[in-house]
């Protein structure tokens, strides 16, 4: 599916949805989350990364770039900047992943998973994540409402409730 587009396709099945894309959560998701350096913070954040310090550490990005992809994050709600006063220390701000925030573990689950199977190089992946309990990998597998498993050619796209006639000029991306 194509969301700043002007139609949504769906090719697999040669269904073309004909609504308008301007309130597509799609869209507005990669508007909020849609950059690799804002990926690569939450990435961080899943592992346990909460200062300033430590993201620029590991991800060797500017301090510019860092802390606006931080404060988009703190914005809208999918981190806490809280202070940190440890004893003998200066006060630090500490990054937090709030509920909306941990709902985008399985979003970055899926992107390690496609990366493992179509991008990683001849070493292998560097992260295996396994489940606390069990020690199984840890995967996602999309399924319907009734525990289906499914793949794209298994779905199809209707117009939901908040579906808007489609106009000729798309929304521009945020």
């Amino acid at each position: 599916m194509h969301c700043h587009g002007r139609v949504i396709v769906n090719a697999l099945v040669g269904h073309v949805l004909d609504v308008s894309t301007e309130n597509c959560p799609i869209g507005r998701t990669l508007d909020v989350v849609g950059t690799s350096w804002t990926l690569r913070v939450l990435r961080e954040a899943f592992f346990g990364v909460r200062r300033f310090g430590e993201f620029h550490e590991r991800l060797g990005v500017s301090s510019a770039l860092l802390t606006t992809r931080l404060g988009l994050l703190v914005d809208h709600g999918i981190l806490t900047r809280d202070i940190d006063e440890r004893p003998g220390e200066r006060a630090r701000h500490e990054y937090r992943l709030t509920a909306k925030g941990r709902d985008l573990y399985p979003v970055l689950t899926a992107l390690r998973q496609w990366g493992e199977q179509y991008e990683l190089d001849e070493d292998g992946t560097p992260v295996d994540v396994h489940h606390r309990d069990c020690g199984a990998t840890v995967g996602v597998q999309l399924v319907c409402a009734a525990g289906h498993p499914l793949t794209a050619r298994d779905a199809v796209a209707e117009p939901g409730p908040g579906a808007r006639q489609r106009t000729t000029t798309p929304r521009t991306p945020r």
